[in-house]
């Protein structure tokens, strides 16, 4: 069977039961949620990373359970990438749940004085209370709780600049542990990326998967990119027309795959379509918001 072949005829069978079924939770992972578990009493303040393309995605459940009543800020992260007017209706949600949401682009920096202002609004009560019994100023304490690929270091180096030192031991922290200085007299304990153990929903999964929270390596390549392309054609079929070129797409997913490939001559020595370079392309060019400013969820879909 040609590879063209091929892949149409496990589209169709992708079109009665997805194969893809992603499930994916390394067992550092495990580690890494016993780590926020066990440290969360050292921090003033969780600072909650999400992708603003998919701020319900790439949200991970246990942190609400995990942080409890702490106080929380939330980051929209990749906001360049995002679909403005949809990110400002991520904000309000948040802002009705009495959460504010900050929009961040770490490659411009803009958002992360916002960020250094919120912890301290947040905190402003028990930093208070902390001088009123005669305790010496210390930095507020923060952890960064996000999913992989979500942009954390990058912010934390943002945030660190020149003068960044790592602090010693203080008292009541577990011996060994390290805290990094921010700017803003913050300073920060640094946890790994977490995903959660199963993903009841695949339309998180595969938005987590388009965004690369999840590792390309362990998924099927074409399907994911057939997937995205499917979804883009009922979401931002416009802006999908204008990259590609295409006058109209096509009938079904696989066509307009199809229409990339032969726009963009991806074409093998045996004269057929090259699905896997078409599928990385199409990723990496939605990835890195070639395609134009996306999001992929607005709040409305929260079932």
């Amino acid at each position: 069977m040609a590879r063209g072949d091929k892949m149409r005829s496990d589209y169709e069978d992708y079109l009665v039961d997805d194969n893809l079924h992603i499930n994916w939770y390394p067992g550092h992972m495990k580690k890494t949620r016993d780590l926020v578990r066990n440290n969360l009493k050292l921090v003033d303040v969780v600072v909650e990373l999400l992708d603003a393309r998919i701020p319900y995605s790439s949200k991970n459940p246990d942190i609400d359970k995990l942080a409890g009543n702490k106080p929380r800020v939330v980051i929209l992260n990749k906001s360049d990438l995002a679909d403005r007017n949809k990110l400002n209706r991520w904000i309000n949600y948040y802002k009705q749940k009495g959460i504010k949401a900050i929009p961040v682009d770490t490659m411009k920096g803009s958002g992360l004085n916002k960020l250094i202002e919120e912890c301290k609004n947040v905190t402003k009560d028990k930093m208070d209370a902390l001088k009123d019994k005669g305790r010496k100023e210390r930095p507020i304490r923060i952890m960064i709780v996000g999913v992989p690929n979500v942009g954390k270091s990058s912010i934390i180096n943002k945030l660190t600049g020149r003068k960044s030192a790592v602090t010693g031991d203080k008292p009541g922290v577990t011996k060994g542990k390290q805290w990094v200085r921010l700017k803003g007299n913050l300073e920060l304990l640094d946890t790994p990326g977490i995903l959660w153990p199963k993903f009841e929903d695949q339309e998180v999964a595969l938005n987590l998967a388009f965004s690369r929270a999840i590792k390309d390596e362990v998924l099927d390549i074409e399907t994911l990119a057939l997937r995205l392309i499917e979804k883009l054609m009922i979401i931002e079929p416009e802006k999908l027309k204008a990259r590609y070129k295409l006058e109209e797409l096509g009938e079904t997913p696989l066509e307009t795959m199809d229409m990339i490939g032969r726009k963009r001559g991806f074409i093998t020595g045996r004269k057929e379509l090259d699905y896997t370079r078409i599928a990385f392309t199409v990723l990496n060019e939605f990835r890195e918001g070639k395609i134009g400013q996306i999001s992929l969820e607005v709040p409305e879909d929260i079932k």
